[in-house]
């Protein structure tokens, strides 16, 4: 298999490097702003429109900013994309959308197998314990740029998925007011170098559940996000995600 990694030069473009050469993987270009400063021993350009190598997949672990970009590279050379980076916007998660109808794209938050179990384990606390209030707590490095976490996000929307009419709420200063029984409150900690810590707190009346995840390192995502990119491979156009992958383990 034959990837492109794009935001190369980034923590988790370099692990997802390191992930390839551990698993037999070539990696056989990058894209990354900051090109010129490479110290990696294959190519690496600053846009997709100057890649001339021949890739079967793209995994991209930048920012929303190169999405436009990598979109018209996919479409065009109809390569399945791996898109691993958070906070999109509304705006952007559409234009994902459509070109899922041109090519095919796997798209997840979060790279771990081990997250999306704890996803689906949400939706059966949530089924078992409708009347306990829900509050999800997140921790990241000091560098991470969007808040709350994509992954939080995804363990808000696997709840609301089975109670619809819940809604979020993003920390509570200056809030006058009882907590609402169809709240799930959103928390974001960022200090250190801590890879990722997620937390959904299940508080009932008279006991507590807590569901938690945490990764001891990067590798973690780089890992998943080979698997997927493997997953990937011949895939007609269309939307994928962790769930379609975890169904054929």
């Amino acid at each position: 298999m034959n990837i492109l990694i794009s935001g190369a030069l980034g923590r988790m473009g370099r692990a997802v490097y390191r992930a390839a050469k551990a698993n037999g993987v070539n990696v056989v270009a990058g894209v990354d702003l900051n090109a010129d400063l490479s110290d990696l021993d294959y190519p690496v350009y600053k846009d997709f429109a100057s890649v001339k190598e021949e890739a079967d997949v793209i995994i991209d672990f930048s920012s929303p900013t190169t999405l436009d970009s990598l979109l018209s590279f996919a479409e065009s050379k109809q390569i399945p994309a791996v898109l691993c980076a958070t906070g999109y916007t509304a705006e952007q998660l559409n234009k994902i959308a459509a070109a899922t109808e041109k090519t095919a794209i796997f798209r997840s938050a979060n790279m771990s197998v081990g997250v999306n179990l704890v996803i689906d384990l949400c939706k059966k606390a949530a089924k078992t314990l409708p009347s306990f209030d829900v509050e999800i707590v997140e921790m990241h490095h000091n560098q991470k740029v969007d808040a709350p976490s994509g992954t939080a996000l995804m363990l808000a929307d696997a709840i609301k998925e089975v109670d619809p009419e819940k809604y979020y709420v993003y920390g509570r200063e200056g809030r006058v007011g009882k907590r609402n029984e169809k709240e799930i409150g959103i928390h974001a900690l960022r200090g250190g170098n801590v890879v990722g810590e997620h937390e959904v707190i299940f508080a009932g009346a008279n006991e507590v559940v807590k569901l938690s995840h945490s990764a001891a390192s990067r590798e973690v995502f780089a890992d998943g996000a080979i698997k997927a990119a493997a997953f990937m491979l011949g895939k007609k156009r269309g939307a994928y995600n962790m769930d379609d992958y975890i169904k054929t383990l």
